[in-house]
């Protein structure tokens, strides 16, 4: 389970700095102000849990406890949805996206409470 959630965390990561790049380059002149913020704050939070995953991975060699595995699906879960639905929001302006974002925040909040307890417990 540690290297799937490295594994993931470091191609997460790797998104995120592709998808940062391209928002500097190639839609800093096709968006709106606001919505280039919205997709800047997606590509921060999934660096965020990108680095997560990778403490999670870590965390699982040290105390392989059912939270730890789970603070690295909601992890997963979480920017998913979260940084997912920004980017929607960004390419199709369609603000029902935003909607959506609080319930990735959720999961990225539970995800760090799970990793407390499993390292806590652990």
């Amino acid at each position: 389970m540690d290297r799937l959630f490295a594994a993931l965390g470091g191609i997460s990561a790797f998104l995120a700095v592709g998808a940062g790049a391209f928002g500097a380059h190639a839609l800093r002149t096709r968006l709106t102000s606001e919505l280039l913020v919205a997709f800047e704050t997606g590509v921060r939070y999934q660096m965020y849990h990108a680095l997560g995953l990778l403490a999670v991975a870590w965390a699982a060699t040290r105390w392989p406890v059912p939270a730890v595995r789970a603070a690295g699906w909601l992890f997963v879960a979480g920017t998913a949805v979260f940084s997912g639905s920004l980017y929607l929001l960004a390419f199709t302006g369609v603000r029902g996206w935003g909607a959506v974002t609080p319930l990735g925040g959720l999961a990225l909040l539970a995800g760090w409470l799970a990793l407390v307890i499993g390292v806590w417990k652990g």
